[in-house]
């Protein structure tokens, strides 16, 4: 048992035992060292919620940050969580809604009435909102959005009318944006004359032009600099723009090529419609690798409370698919099944064989997808990318050969078994390494994702050359 799970078993303190009583103090009980949730903390919530103790739950929810409270209410399960959600603080519930998995948002979206719910998504920048509205049933939208102000119903409807994980669905519609004419004076009374209709974060003001199309950038730092009589149009810089339907994924790697805080979104007419912080990109980053590593292995996110059938589901058609795949790559064991039986020790080799170029293909296949996903992999440098794994793929091939030659004839005394595992060795290597540079690219070439695909053409590949390589060879030099 770990640390982390010995301390949830651990029996709780008590109230009388409790060293802490003040909301600080609990917050600094609340967390390790590392800023992750202590245990005990949880085993506090689950036991007051045991006891029914309201006043004792809204205490411990009250001390906590926003973000710990999502995090907590992950650690529980359903149960604990219909009765925690009605002590949660309701100043607060703007932002934890906005930290909740989407999984355990939906829960609490079940829970919270109508018009409590308007209120919380009044509070939200657009983009969170609708990404919240979305998730709640028909009924229930319908009467959440009846519930709020004609802006922010429309601004709600008007981010969910563009496609999911567009640029359009990412940016946020509350931007400042000021005409080029004016000086720095007037763009700060500006900002204080009209603050609650700001974002809450915002870096740069946009400076447009008539048409409301975006003409430059100035950063709020240089604004502050800036003398107050200079112009917008004498210390704007470049910007660069994004347009309303990019998809997401193309978003966050423009923010990280050209090291972006914050950049505008434009229609179709090239006209301001609102803008995108790093921030939401670093979201769309974080939400794309974990995709990314999950595809490789061929599996969904499920969550922390999925159940036994939801998780199989999601698994057992790759798996399926795989021994596919795995029965078509032991067909070449059942033409040389008079070899083996004549060399038994084949039969011990080739799943080292095997299992060493499965391993090689991996490592080439991970670096290869990363490279597709960062944009470090086209057709520009393809060929120069595919040469560097397959050198990389003989010389470890050479390498483990020799300490697997070296090792088989240690152990069976025999040359020329040394030399066919040695030489089968060097061509499955060789192979996994082509096969694991060659599928995502030609998988993407195809338009199909290269994370979901290429591990179950690598493994065939792999396997097989690894089975066929060292009976083909058997046959030619020991029989």
């Amino acid at each position: 048992m770990s640390r982390a799970e010995d301390d949830l078993h651990a029996p709780a303190p008590s109230q009388d035992q409790l060293p802490a009583q003040t909301p600080e103090d609990l917050e600094d009980l609340a967390l390790s060292d590392d800023y992750a949730l202590n245990p005990r903390y949880a085993k506090m919530v689950m036991e007051a919620a045991d006891r029914g103790d309201v006043v004792r739950l809204k205490e411990l929810m009250e001390a906590l940050h926003p973000a710990d409270v999502a995090d907590l209410m992950g650690f529980l399960t359903a149960e604990y969580r219909e009765e925690v959600i009605p002590c949660l603080p309701p100043e607060a519930m703007p932002e934890i809604l906005s930290e909740l998995d989407d999984n355990i948002r939906e829960e609490v979206l079940e829970h919270m009435p109508p018009a409590a719910l308007a209120r919380a998504l009044g509070e939200l920048e657009s983009d969170d909102a609708a990404d919240l509205v979305e998730d709640l049933e028909e009924d229930k939208r319908d009467a959440v959005l009846a519930a709020m102000s004609d802006v922010d119903r429309a601004a709600i409807e008007s981010s969910l009318a563009y496609e999911e994980e567009s640029a359009g669905r990412l940016m946020q519609r509350e931007v400042l944006a000021a005409p080029q004419f004016w000086t720095v004076s007037q763009t700060i009374d500006h900002v204080r004359q009209t603050a609650e209709d700001l974002p809450e974060l915002f870096f740069d003001v946009y400076v447009v032009d008539p048409s409301f199309k975006p003409i430059g950038a100035v950063p709020v730092s240089q604004l502050l600099k800036a003398p107050p009589e200079a112009t917008l149009s004498s210390i704007m810089e470049a910007v660069t723009e994004i347009a309303v339907d990019m998809d997401q994924e193309e978003v966050a790697y423009i923010f990280d090529k050209y090291h972006l805080v914050s950049a505008p979104v434009t229609d179709a007419a090239g006209r301001l419609v609102g803008q995108i912080t790093v921030d939401d990109v670093v979201g769309v980053i974080r939400e794309e690798s974990q995709e990314d590593i999950l595809a490789l292995a061929g599996v969904s996110d499920a969550g922390r409370d999925a159940g036994v059938l939801e998780i199989v589901r999601s698994r057992l058609p790759w798996l399926v698919l795989n021994l596919g795949t795995e029965t078509l790559a032991v067909t070449s064991i059942a033409l040389f099944q008079a070899e083996i039986a004549r060399v038994v020790a084949l039969a011990v080799l080739m799943p080292i064989v095997s299992s060493l170029g499965g391993n090689a293909g991996t490592q080439s296949l991970a670096v290869a997808v990363r490279a597709l996903a960062s944009r470090e992999l086209n057709a520009a440098n393809a060929r120069r990318i595919i040469s560097r794994e397959l050198t990389v793929g003989l010389f470890n091939g050479l390498c483990l050969a020799l300490v697997m030659g070296a090792a088989t004839f240690a152990f069976y005394h025999n040359i020329r078994l040394a030399i066919t595992v040695g030489l089968a060795l060097i061509a499955n290597v060789f192979t996994a390494a082509l096969a694991g540079v060659l599928a995502p690219l030609i998988l993407e070439r195809v338009g199909r994702d290269p994370a979901v695909s290429s591990p179950i053409f690598v493994t065939f590949l792999t396997d097989f050359m690894g089975f066929f390589a060292v009976l083909a060879l058997a046959a030619v030099i020991l029989l």
